[in-house]
C-alpha cells in the first residue's frame, strides 16, 4: 500500500529537482540563521549561491553527532523557541545527549513519513497496532503514535516492558501489528512460550522493528516463533525519529523518503562519496525540517543504496538493512568484523537461545573477543562434553565464515539481561583496565 503515490512514486527526474530546490532553501536557511554553519560554509570556501545542482552537495560540509553534542541544547535551534513544540532526545549514554526541537510542521511531516512507513508494512485504517516502542524522550513511541493517527489505525500505546502484560493485551485486544525493536520482539515471543501462548493462534501479522541492527537470520527467527512478516523501519533521533526509511514486503531494501531527506554513502575514512552498491556510511541531509536542520549529517550507520525502482512502484530510493555502525565495528587481530555478522552465524544454531552478547577484553597485550550465549535448559543441564562440544562447532562455524578465531562460552538460560529497547550487545572491558 502507498500512502502518498505523488511523491513515494515520483519519477527520478522530478524528484531531483524537487530536491535541489529544496537543498538551496535549506543552505540559505542555515548559513543566515547559524553562525555554525555559517562558519562551517566559510571554512569549505563556499556559499549557498554555489549550490547550482545535487552534484554540488558534496562541497558542502559535514555535520557530526559530537558538533550537535556542543551545541546542547537548544544551540542549533533554526527557529526561536517560541515554535519550539516538542523535545525529544537521543538514548546514548556518554556525554551530553543530543536534542531534536520540533515545531509543529515539523510533527506534521514526522506523522507523514511515518503513516508512509507503516503503509508500506501493509497497514491500513482497519489494523490495531500495538506500540511497544518507548515512549517519552526517545522518539520510536510518540513517532509511531502520529503516524497510525494520520492513518487512522487503532493504537495500543503500551509502550515497552511489562512482558507478561504485553502477551494479556495480544490475546485481548487482538492486536494485528507490533512494533517495537527486533530483540524485544524475540523477548515477547520466549515470554509468551512461558505463558504457554500460541501467538501464531493470534491475529498478529505484521511486525514493524527498528532501532537496531538485525540480521536476517533474526528475521527467519522471529517470523517462525511469532508467525509474522517482520519488516525493518529506520530512524534516528538527530533526523526526526522513525520515518526517514522503511522496508516494504519485498524485503528488498528500505525506502528512503527522499523528498525530505537526501541520502548519501560515503567511506567513513576519507568521506569520498561511494557509488551506488558499495559499501560505507549513511549520511543525510533534512530538506523540509524546521526546527533542526541537519546538512550531510554523518549517521554512522552502514549499508548500501539503490536506485533501481521497486517491484512494489516505489522510485524511492533503497538502503540496505543496517549492517552496523561505524564505531562497533571491531578489529580483532586485523579482522574487521560487526556485531551482525557474528548475530548470523549464532541464528543458524539449534542448540541455542537467539540471546547473546559478546565480551572483548585485552589479554596479554592482545584484543580478545567471547562470545557468550544461552543455550536451551535441556542442553544446559546436559554433560559437560556436550556443552563443550558446541562451543567448539560454534566457534568453527564462527572461524569458518569470518577468518576469525573466538572464544564461547555458554550460559545458563535466561541469564543474559533482556532489553525492553535496544539490546546491548557489545561489552567491552578493555576500558576498564
Amino acid at each position: 500500500m502507498v500512502w502518498n503515490k505523488k511523491y513515494e512514486c515520483m519519477p527520478r527526474e522530478e524528484l531531483q529537482s524537487l530536491q535541489l530546490k529544496r537543498l538551496k532553501e535549506v543552505t540559505q536557511r542555515v548559513y543566515h540563521c547559524l553562525s555554525f554553519y555559517r562558519r562551517k560554509f566559510k571554512e569549505r570556501g563556499i556559499c549557498p549561491e554555489d549550490i547550482k545542482s545535487l552534484k554540488d552537495l558534496n562541497k558542502l560540509p559535514f555535520t557530526t553527532k559530537s558538533e550537535l553534542r556542543q551545541g546542547y541544547p537548544f544551540g542549533l535551534f533554526t527557529v526561536p523557541l517560541s515554535k519550539i513544540v516538542e523535545f525529544h532526545v537521543s538514548s546514548g549514554t556518554t556525554g551530553k545527549p543530543v536534542v531534536d526541537g520540533y515545531t509543529r510542521k515539523d510533527i506534521e511531516i514526522w506523522a507523514e513519513v511515518s503513516a508512509r512507513s507503516l503503509s508500506c508494512a501493509g497497514v491500513t485504517a482497519e489494523d490495531i497496532i500495538q506500540n511497544a516502542y518507548g515512549y517519552g524522550l526517545f522518539t520510536g513511541g510518540l513517532g509511531i503514535h502520529y503516524g497510525a493517527s494520520l492513518i487512522g489505525a487503532k493504537i495500543i500505546p503500551i509502550s515497552g516492558g511489562q512482558t507478561t502484560r504485553q502477551v494479556m493485551m495480544m490475546q485481548d485486544f487482538k492486536p494485528t501489528i507490533l512494533t517495537c525493536t527486533p530483540s524485544y520482539a524475540l523477548h515477547i515471543a520466549e515470554i509468551s512460550e512461558e505463558m504457554g501462548v500460541d501467538l501464531k493462534k493470534l491475529p498478529l501479522r505484521v511486525g514493524v522493528l527498528g532501532a537496531e541492527a538485525w540480521s536476517e537470520n533474526m528475521r527467519q527467527e522471529i517470523e517462525s516463533r511469532l508467525g509474522i512478516t517482520a519488516l525493518d523501519i529506520y530512524g534516528l533521533t538527530e533526523i526526526i525519529g522513525p520515518g526517514v526509511a522503511q522496508e516494504c514486503p519485498e524485503k528488498k531494501g528500505l525506502h528512503v523518503f527522499e523528498d525530505h531527506f537526501l541520502p548519501e554513502i560515503i567511506n567513513p575514512k576519507t568521506g569520498e562519496v561511494l557509488k551506488e552498491g558499495e559499501e560505507g556510511e549513511l549520511v543525510l541531509t533534512t530538506l523540509t525540517r524546521e526546527g533542526i536542520i541537519l546538512i550531510r549529517y554523518r549517521t554512522g550507520d552502514i549499508t548500501t543504496i539503490s536506485y533501481r525502482p521497486c517491484s512494489c512502484g516505489r522510485t524511492l530510493a533503497r538502503i540496505g538493512k543496517i549492517k552496523g555502525r561505524v564505531d562497533d565495528m571491531l578489529i580483532i587481530r586485523g579482522v574487521n568484523i560487526f556485531p551482525s555478522q557474528i548475530e548470523n552465524v549464532l541464528m543458524q544454531i539449534d542448540e541455542i537461545e537467539p540471546h547473546y552478547q559478546l565480551i572483548l577484553e585485552r589479554k596479554k597485550g592482545l584484543d580478545e573477543l567471547t562470545v557468550e550465549l544461552e543455550t536451551l535448559p535441556q542442553i544446559f543441564f546436559d554433560e559437560v562434553r556436550k556443552i563443550e562440544e558446541i562451543e567448539r562447532k560454534i566457534a568453527r562455524k564462527i572461524e569458518e565464515t569470518l577468518g576469525l578465531r573466538v572464544g564461547v562460552r555458554l550460559v545458563e538460560p535466561k541469564t543474559i539481561q533482556r532489553s525492553m529497547g535496544k539490546a546491548k550487545r557489545l561489552i567491552d572491558k578493555r576500558k576498564l583496565k
